[in-house]
């Protein structure tokens, strides 16, 4: 965009500060989202990122006691996660899907999480959706780590003492690298249940911290609506220490 001559440094500062933030509203304004997984630990803290940056979402869950609020831009779906019409109901008109999925309480079968990706994958295709971001543990493994010695450790562990929900987050990965969606799986440490937003590192090859904070995790996947540099890839990200 061309900008008249005689403004200044600062009014061209003003103004591509308005121009960006009005792009980013606009997007907000235009973008339907499926959240699954939103009243989970770290789903809560997306949920709210959502509501506090005026997104409009629809929301899957499956107790609708564990979901109360007064905001109009949310559209309850009562259902679970292994129900493919509920699937289909909940990402129907929307734009792109964010999964925050659990075993939750009580917990479900530990192979949910393949059960809900094959759901999704056939539900995104029907409804011709294509980007979808999910969060997994530092478990999951791709052709591209290097993982050091505590994610390593960490992952042999998760094996040793949960080997069904281990091995079905790990065809998760491999159902989603064989599908045609614009997915991103998000590989997480351990998640702090915080507020505070610390500054954070990603890395495709080996978790770069052992913790990541709730708050700096909902933002980062919001971030991923218009972030292209991990499309069809499994980052991990982690607080900086």
């Amino acid at each position: 965009m061309l900008l008249p001559a005689c403004l200044s440094k600062s009014d061209n500062f003003r103004l591509s500060y308005y121009f960006q933030n009005f792009i980013k509203n606009k997007m907000k304004q235009d973008i339907k989202i499926a959240v699954i997984g939103g009243t989970g630990k770290s789903g809560k803290y997306l949920v709210r990122a959502l509501i506090n940056q005026g997104y409009t979402f629809k929301l899957l869950v499956r107790n609708p006691k564990n979901f109360q609020s007064d905001y109009p831009n949310v559209e309850v779906i009562i259902g679970d996660a292994s129900d493919y019409n509920a699937i289909v109901h909940v990402i129907k008109g929307c734009d792109a899907v964010i999964s925050t999925l659990g075993l939750g309480i009580p917990p479900s079968e530990p192979t949910l999480f393949s059960k809900a990706t094959t759901n999704i994958i056939e539900a995104m295709q029907h409804c011709n959706m294509q980007r979808y971001i999910v969060t997994t543990g530092l478990n999951v493994n791709t052709p591209f780590d290097r993982k050091g010695q505590k994610a390593t450790f960490a992952t042999n562990w998760m094996y040793e003492n949960f080997p069904v929900s281990t091995t079905n987050k790990q065809l998760e990965y491999d159902l989603l690298a064989k599908s045609e969606l614009n997915w991103t799986l998000v590989r997480l440490p351990q998640i702090e249940l915080v507020d505070e937003k610390p500054a954070i590192a990603t890395s495709l090859e080996d978790c770069p911290g052992d913790k990541i904070s709730a708050a700096s995790l909902a933002d980062f996947l919001i971030g991923q609506l218009s972030d292209k540099a991990f499309l069809k890839k499994a980052p991990f990200i982690a607080n900086l220490p």
